[in-house]
């Protein structure tokens, strides 16, 4: 016959060395879903974070001021207005490289109607090597004004074959046309003298690098 367990027998430790490793299994797994819940919190935290600097920028409209009113052969058109503010949203304008010789302007692009309209409207500034491209859809006859645009700038009207047909001098804040004396597919602002002091001139060709994928 099998004797009576006394107490802190064998089976007694037994069960106490299986009630230990259930306590241990079950604090682990607690620990185990303590951190998953730390882990989904923290991603969490970081996609709101975010989300408010995405909504944040998307707000604060253009931090570039804009444009040249483009009469476009035509006459002037409407004044545009300047887009930003709260709910709109903002993308850094499209580059291009114009080689001229041995210098290089960096020019924001204007492609759609708006962006042409605009232009150069309410800067301040246009850094030297740096203007704004206007690419048109066809060769035609162009003329552009000065409404609204603080700074002098000189124009230089561009053919299909990127040879330079025209460098204007313009003057800021005012309504003249200043015209291309035949067609153009380009026109290139820069601050006024810029083409002087590189030599630049009426007949030169125009290297330019248009962005490969546009916005």
């Amino acid at each position: 016959m099998t004797p009576e367990p006394r107490p802190g027998s064998a089976p007694d430790a037994r069960l106490g060395a299986v009630a230990g490793l259930l306590a241990a299994t079950f604090r682990a797994r607690r620990a185990v879903t303590a951190t998953v819940l730390a882990g989904a919190a923290l991603a969490a935290t970081a996609l709101a974070v975010t989300a408010l600097a995405v909504t944040a920028l998307a707000g604060a409209g253009p931090v570039l001021a804009t444009g040249v009113g483009l009469p476009d052969g035509t006459g002037p058109t409407a004044d545009a207005q300047v887009t930003g503010g709260a709910g709109s949203a903002w993308t850094a304008p499209d580059t291009a490289l114009v080689i001229l010789g041995a210098d290089t302007v960096v020019a924001e692009v204007a492609r759609t109607p708006d962006e042409r309209a605009r232009g150069l409207m309410f800067r301040t500034a246009v850094p030297d090597g740096t203007g704004m491209l206007f690419v048109f859809p066809e060769p035609s006859p162009h003329s552009f004004w000065m409404k609204d645009t603080f700074v002098a700038l000189d124009i230089a009207y561009i053919d299909q074959n990127q040879r330079i047909v025209d460098i204007l001098p313009m003057e800021p804040r005012t309504t003249e046309g200043y015209s291309s004396s035949g067609p153009a597919l380009f026109a290139l602002e820069v601050r006024q003298g810029w083409f002087a002091e590189h030599g630049v001139k009426v007949g030169d060709w125009a290297d330019i690098r248009l962005p490969t994928t546009p916005r």
